[in-house]
């Protein structure tokens, strides 16, 4: 089991009230989340790294104030984590598949980055064996599957076109049955956290979309909560960067905000310890958290459609 120095109490109630506004639940529910993740056992987790840059957990690491990495490892017994494990090579997967052994059919998978499917999966290996293989064998006992990060949800960049690679999001291997897509490049740690803490607290998935993502955290347009809404609503529009308007602070649609097409909590949770986010600091929304986001968001810079409404 990974571990890290404990979290103080003050810091564990902290996370654990912004963890509960994430999930939509009132003030008054703080108590009951924080009980749940101190009660054992601690849920186990093995961390599965495909095609992808690690950037999805180097979001949550670098988040420091609180410390998200020193509580998530309060809450679950990481096991299996490649980034974060001493151990690497023979060792490593020794550690792999005694976990899969001794907590089968009870363990969380998370998986971080693409699956290659082409060639039989030759372009993603790990210990001599292609990722898909590795997928399916690990996600075969799992208990809940969960794709953290747009790679692992829907093939993320690897998938653009012409996708050499043949690359794909973990549902299209394994199907839906026990999948949680949490997406984002990266995605905001919190959403991850406050997936696993509604599991803990309620012992059921939250509501998820058509897409298997929380509906807490993807449940509406980023458009509706951005606060260059209003400039939107009243035609006032950056039409460079670095003219008036966009000095201003004005809606940056004409620039090729994606904004009014993607689904994701990004202007209420914002990131980092400082609590920005793309288009708070002055950049569109590229629409990462919606599949085929890379090759969508290209011309990045063009309008989705016109004002009017029209593509």
């Amino acid at each position: 089991m990974l571990r890290f120095g404990e979290i103080s109490r003050r810091d564990f109630l902290k996370i654990c009230t912004i963890v509960t506004a994430s999930m939509g639940l009132p003030y008054s529910m703080v108590d009951k989340v924080s009980a749940a993740l101190k009660k054992g056992p601690k849920p186990t987790v093995i961390w599965l790294h495909f095609m992808e840059c690690t950037g999805c957990t180097e979001s949550l690491l670098r988040a420091s104030h609180p410390p998200l990495a020193r509580f998530l490892l309060d809450i679950i017994n990481l096991e299996y984590h490649e980034t974060l494990m001493p151990a690497a090579g023979k060792q490593a997967e020794e550690v792999l598949h005694e976990a899969m052994k001794t907590y089968k059919g009870e363990y969380i998978c998370v998986v971080e980055g693409a699956v290659s499917t082409k060639d039989g999966g030759i372009y993603c290996k790990i210990g001599g064996k292609p990722a898909i293989e590795i997928l399916k064998e690990v996600t075969k006992d799992a208990k809940l599957v969960i794709a953290f990060g747009t790679c692992a949800a829907f093939g993320g960049v690897q998938a653009a076109k012409p996708n050499p690679t043949g690359a794909v999001g973990v549902g299209e291997v394994i199907g839906n049955s026990k999948l949680i897509n949490i997406p984002g490049c990266p995605p905001n740690p919190y959403n991850f956290l406050a997936t696993v803490s509604y599991i803990l607290t309620f012992g059921k998935l939250p509501e998820l979309d058509h897409l298997r993502r929380p509906k807490f955290a993807y449940g509406r347009l980023i458009h509706n909560h951005c606060e260059r809404r209003a400039h939107f609503d009243e035609g006032r529009f950056a039409e460079k960067f670095g003219d008036e308007g966009y000095k201003k602070g004005y809606c940056l649609y004409k620039l090729g905000c994606k904004g009014p097409i993607t689904y994701s909590n990004c202007p209420v949770q914002r990131f980092c310890d400082v609590g920005v986010w793309p288009v708070g600091a002055g950049h569109p929304c590229i629409g990462c958290t919606e599949p085929n986001f890379w090759d969508n968001a290209f011309p990045i810079y063009k309008p989705v459609m016109d004002i009017e409404g029209e593509k």
